[in-house]
């Protein structure tokens, strides 16, 4: 499915074209209509002469209304590039064709609407003549021009044919598995709940997927999809979409929001793009300058750096890191456009070449630099790479065939990201294009990582009295795959970032410490025992002098060894009794529980407590009443 996007001027007839066009006014709201002027997006629908249905954004054309129409027309597949007869070109007709050069919109028609109003020929010839002049040298300037009337419906069907040649060699937009829908619209309808609308790319949508609402983290669930108010069970990359969510108010959510499966992507606050500076700019562009980023629907202030170079020129073009106050989501590709927040004015745009770098760079880093060249010309590792941000940590095999990519480019790749510490190999064995192995990009890898520590820190400080968290529990609060998280475990533990205590996991530096009043409660019962260290007070007696919580972190600590549900010693008794068993099996075959018992001047029940525990150990076998030393 394909969108097609109107721009133009002010009042040139974008939604009167559109109405005439589909048969739905895009105008909505009540405003919109008292003042016959689009205000914010519009949505219609059409089918081609061909049989195929695309949608349409119709966007504002009014100066205070710019940053609205940047909500939506970077989704779009083709443009109606509308210029009003009586008018021609005008100074958003100028912008909006900046705008649409800057996004690398690369089809479109040129519709010189309201020829009703004009009959001077001349005229007319003068206006399309200024036309061509002013698409020169942008994505429009092989468009061609149709002379049409909404209200009197000449040269529409000239110009929906060529929409339509214009876009039936358009390759379809992808599906790589990673579905992406870029918040355009959020509304409720009584018995449904939250909508959100849309136009979907990179994957397909399905009833019942679980969804995540970035940058946020929200999560949901598809309860209902539509395209073109159709109820559909899947909708695909390029359609528009209205996604009705489960689990999530509409007050939750907000233009420039992504709706996403889980897991898929997340937010980042720092981009290193390619900027194109307008030539129309009066003033040159300086480092630290505060600006307003606009892609997708999304709209949040940076501030950028200028990398390379002190200034930047009008005209020309150069390496820009952006430090975003809010996060977006962005993937290598996707094109922006940078306004001056006020007095408003649109400075220049480009594409993302790496959405999530590590730290800041130094400005005139050659390095940096030509690490920004090689992104931006898109080699196998780069393509390798990204695929690798934005997969669930498959095999290495997966990702090749993902990627599309020929064994000896994939086996290049993985060479390069490997020397550049840009990837991590998870499982052992020979690293290949067609390997089993798991393998994480870094970036995903630390925010795994981050999640591990926030995770186990959060335990630690809720449970102080207990040493870590279990290893089951821990791995369903990061929700993955038993082989994975094997492997992450393993990362983590050379490291040094977690110790592993059976299956308790905690900080290496972590420790349990007790207050005056609890080392007080401690010594008590530990006094209690050194009295009679064989026969100590029971589970529940010992609980009552120090509580449950310090009970067990005693137990955990191994200051208390518990042998049943009932007994525990003291560490240095429990050592002393079973070195004792073992000198006595270094001068007889057998133990006997009385002998034991006598021994130690215990009862048979401390006695025969304590020797099954060394049953279940391992140290020594029963046989029928006598225990004997296991070799």
């Amino acid at each position: 499915m394909r969108v097609v996007g109107t721009a133009g001027h002010v009042d040139h007839g974008k939604s009167t074209l559109v109405a005439a066009l589909s048969g739905i006014h895009p105008d909505r709201l009540k405003e919109e209509k008292a003042r016959e002027m689009t205000i914010d997006l519009g949505f219609a629908w059409l089918t081609l002469p061909g049989g195929e249905d695309v949608g349409i954004i119709d966007v504002p054309g009014h100066r205070d209304f710019i940053e609205n129409m940047l909500a939506g027309i970077g989704g779009i597949d083709a443009v109606i590039f509308v210029i009003a007869a009586d008018e021609g070109v005008m100074p958003q007709t100028r912008e909006h064709l900046a705008i649409l050069d800057l996004l690398q919109i690369q089809g479109g028609v040129i519709a010189l609407t309201k020829i009703d109003t004009v009959s001077d020929q001349e005229w007319l010839e003068l206006i399309e003549s200024d036309i061509r002049q002013t698409v020169q040298g942008t994505i429009l300037a092989d468009a061609p021009i149709f002379r049409v009337s909404a209200r009197k419906r000449l040269g529409l069907e000239e110009l929906l044919n060529s929409l339509e040649n214009c876009l039936v060699n358009r390759a379809l937009r992808p599906d790589l598995g990673r579905p992406r829908l870029p918040v355009d619209r959020v509304f409720t309808l009584p018995g449904f709940g939250t909508v959100v609308t849309g136009t979907l790319s990179d994957g397909q949508l399905k009833v019942g997927d679980e969804l995540e609402i970035l940058p946020v983290g929200l999560k949901g669930r598809v309860r209902g999809l539509q395209n073109h108010k159709r109820k559909v069970e899947v909708s695909v990359p390029g359609s528009r979409t209205a996604v009705n969510i489960s689990g999530v108010d509409v007050d939750q959510v907000k233009r420039g929001y992504v709706v996403s499966l889980r897991g898929k992507y997340w937010g980042t606050r720092r981009m290193d793009v390619h900027f194109r500076y307008l030539p129309d700019v009066k003033s040159q562009l300086h480092h630290n300058t505060q600006v307003k980023l606009f892609m997708g629907s999304s709209e949040v202030v940076a501030k950028l750096r200028l990398l390379g170079t002190e200034t930047l020129d009008p005209g020309n073009e150069g390496w820009l890191q952006l430090e975003l106050e809010q996060p977006v989501v962005a993937v290598q590709g996707d094109r922006y456009i940078l306004r001056r927040p006020s007095p408003g004015e649109t400075l220049g745009g480009g594409v993302v070449v790496d959405p999530q770098p590590i730290k800041r760079h130094k400005r005139f880093s050659q390095s940096v630099l030509n690490k920004l060249e090689s992104l931006l010309e898109g080699s196998a590792a780069d393509i390798l790479y990204q695929n690798l941000l934005f997969a669930d940590t498959p095999p290495i095999k997966d990702v090749v065939t993902h990627s599309r990519l020929s064994i000896e480019q994939a086996q290049e790749a993985l060479d390069e990201l490997i020397a550049h510490n840009k990837i991590v190999i998870l499982e052992p064995g020979s690293i290949s294009p067609q390997a089993d192995m798991l393998v994480m990009a870094q970036p995903v890898l630390k925010k795994i990582t981050d999640r591990m520590k926030l995770e186990v820190g959060n335990f630690h400080r809720k449970n102080p009295l207990k040493h870590g968290i279990g290893r089951e529990e821990l791995k369903s609060k990061l929700r993955l795959s038993q082989r994975l998280y094997i492997c992450l475990l393993k990362q983590w533990a050379n490291n040094q970032e977690i110790t592993e205590s059976g299956n308790i996991i905690r900080f290496p530096d972590h420790e349990i410490h007790f207050s005056a009043a609890q080392q007080e409660q401690i010594q008590n019962l530990f006094n209690n025992i050194k009295t009679q260290p064989y026969t100590p007070p029971s589970v529940k007696e010992s609980q009552k002098v120090v509580g449950v919580d310090i009970f067990n972190a005693l137990v955990e600590s191994g200051r208390l060894i518990s042998v049943s549900n009932e007994v525990v010693f003291r560490c240095e008794d429990y050592d002393k009794m079973v070195e004792m068993v073992k000198t006595h099996f270094q001068k007889e075959a057998t133990l006997t529980v009385a002998q034991f018992r006598d021994h130690f001047q215990t009862s048979r029940k401390y006695a025969l407590a304590f020797l099954e525990h060394l049953d279940s150990v391992g140290l020594t076998l029963r046989d029928g009443d006598v225990r004997r030393f296991r070799k």
